[in-house]
């Protein structure tokens, strides 16, 4: 049995207002903004969601920080979620610790649970993960900064993936917002 039949691969396009496919929003971002800019994130996001094209469905792949912050902000506007879990052999994967409780609010959110094939601890698998996202979609709302991708995350590279592929993309990035200092400079500091 494949992972597709195992419910391990997921098929993400829905039919748009005009009869095409990709009318999902994809939802990516830095993993490391300060709290008070995830609760800007999650106020813009808020107000785009709520002028979304029906059918659209907000998507993100399980996580803390920007996937929870939009999770929240789809609710808010009213917006369907589907949230992307890791699975192994078809069967849901256990999230790292540090996103445990962000993935339990996030399907509690939810309004689909989709399983797709990957390693949460692998930052290949997970880039992985996000393009599949994104390819799948009808527009990525970036959360990000404007900065090259450092091997902390892969939001430019995401971003560079979506236009090369034609999928719409709308930056995300409030007046005010920050990063956390990497963990090298927190240290010095």
């Amino acid at each position: 049995m494949s992972d597709d039949e195992a419910g391990g691969g997921m098929t993400m396009t829905t039919t748009g207002d005009n009869g095409t496919t990709g009318g999902n929003i994809a939802v990516v971002g830095h993993a490391d903004l300060t709290p008070d800019t995830l609760l800007l994130v999650e106020s813009v996001l808020r107000t785009r969601l709520a002028r979304r094209p029906a059918p659209a469905v907000a998507m993100v792949r399980t996580g803390a920080g920007t996937p929870l912050a939009s999770g929240r902000a789809a609710r808010a506007a009213g917006c369907p979620l589907a949230v992307v879990i890791p699975a192994r052999i078809g069967m849901p994967a256990l999230p790292p610790r540090r996103d445990r409780t962000a993935a339990g609010e996030l399907l509690t959110l939810a309004d689909e649970v989709r399983l797709l094939t990957y390693d949460p601890v692998d930052r290949g698998s997970c880039i992985g993960a996000d393009e599949r996202l994104v390819a799948s979609s009808g527009l990525l709302l970036a959360v990000w900064d404007g900065s090259p991708s450092d091997g902390r995350d892969a939001t430019a590279h995401l971003v560079t993936y979506a236009r090369a592929r034609g999928v719409p993309v709308e930056i995300v990035w409030p007046a005010g917002a920050a990063r956390e200092a990497p963990p090298a400079l927190r240290a010095e500091g």
